[in-house]
């Protein structure tokens, strides 16, 4: 589990191009808990005998689970750099392919504009499958917060 960092990064300590890259393989058992968690029990995800039937020819992982994924990226980035700030939210989400189980997925989170004004980052979100597909494009931004050493009690 990743611990939170010693160090307190402000939005100028920050460059285009810093990035970090996760990589996940999807399994029936992701998608059934996420299914769980969100009562996202669509019959794409979880009836395999339906989706025979479709261009798919099997079932598909949902995407807001992968957008999920996307998060942690996100997570691991604040994470890695100090990064004193909460999610600002998504924008151009696009799904451009089915992630489908076992597929192994690579998201790549990376600062494209800095807004200093706003206080704001935004990052390119690239995620592809093992065939170096891409299945989901968007941007995601970090509102940067002030921050406050607070002590342990002794």
């Amino acid at each position: 589990m990743l611990q939170p960092s010693d160090k307190h990064a402000s939005i100028d300590d920050i460059q285009v191009g810093d990035s970090v890259v996760l990589e996940k393989t999807i399994s029936e058992s992701d998608v059934y808990q996420f299914a769980g968690i969100t009562g996202d029990f669509s019959p794409n995800h979880v009836n395999e005998r339906y989706m025979q039937g479709s261009v798919y020819k099997t079932r598909i992982a949902q995407g807001a689970l992968v957008v999920g994924f996307t998060s942690a990226a996100a997570a691991m980035f604040g994470i890695k750099y100090g990064v004193d700030g909460v999610a600002a939210g998504y924008d151009k989400l696009r799904f451009l392919g089915p992630v489908f189980f076992g597929d192994t997925i690579r998201i790549e989170y990376r600062i494209s504009h800095i807004d200093r004004e706003k206080q704001r980052t935004h990052a390119e979100l690239k995620v592809t499958n093992q065939h170096g597909k891409q299945v989901l494009a968007g941007d995601h931004l970090i509102k940067f917060l002030p921050y406050e050493v607070i002590t342990a009690p002794s």
